[in-house]
């Protein structure tokens, strides 16, 4: 690159990207991380069959992607996340919300379950937008386009799950 002297490290150059990126993945991982929590209550506490394959594939898809964004943060050079939450996160429930959850069980736990996750992936669909909009990285901008995409596509399903309940 221009402007660069020849000695530098043998390490690869960090990956281009700014602080959009940053503020993307580390405010997405907690994010995952409670969504991946809220999806382990479903096999005790539900009844439907429905919510338990949907609880399934939210945890399938969100615990790899928390892998990749703590990976794509240490090729910025930037802190592993934490899995501590910042309840101002779009989405994010509250404690009080989570313990009112933890203690419901059959269809009462199955619609509080699905109104907070439509809560919870359209906080998330909007953070993916604003790193859409703002970020540089094409690893990150690629994973808030699917985000964007399943997430919106799982809203669809428990919208219509709760429209039956």
């Amino acid at each position: 690159m221009p402007g660069m002297s020849g000695s530098s490290t043998s390490a690869a150059p960090a990956a281009t990207f700014n602080d959009a990126d940053v503020m993307f993945l580390q405010m997405m991982y907690p994010h995952h991380a409670q969504a991946v929590e809220m999806a382990k209550l479903v096999p005790t506490r539900s009844q439907n069959q429905q919510v338990k394959d949907l609880a399934a594939a939210i945890e399938k898809a969100q615990a790899p992607e928390m892998q990749q964004m703590t990976t794509l943060l240490a090729g910025f050079g930037k802190p592993a996340p934490s899995a501590t939450m910042s309840h101002s996160m779009p989405g994010l429930m509250t404690p009080q919300q989570m313990t009112e959850l933890t203690g419901l069980s059959g269809a009462a736990f199955d619609k509080m379950w699905l109104q907070m996750m439509v809560e919870h992936h359209q906080g998330a669909i909007t953070m993916a937008n604003d790193e859409l909009k703002n970020g540089t990285n094409a690893d990150a901008k690629k994973m808030a386009e699917s985000i964007v995409t399943t997430q919106q596509a799982e809203i669809t399903t428990m919208n219509g799950m709760l429209a039956k309940m």
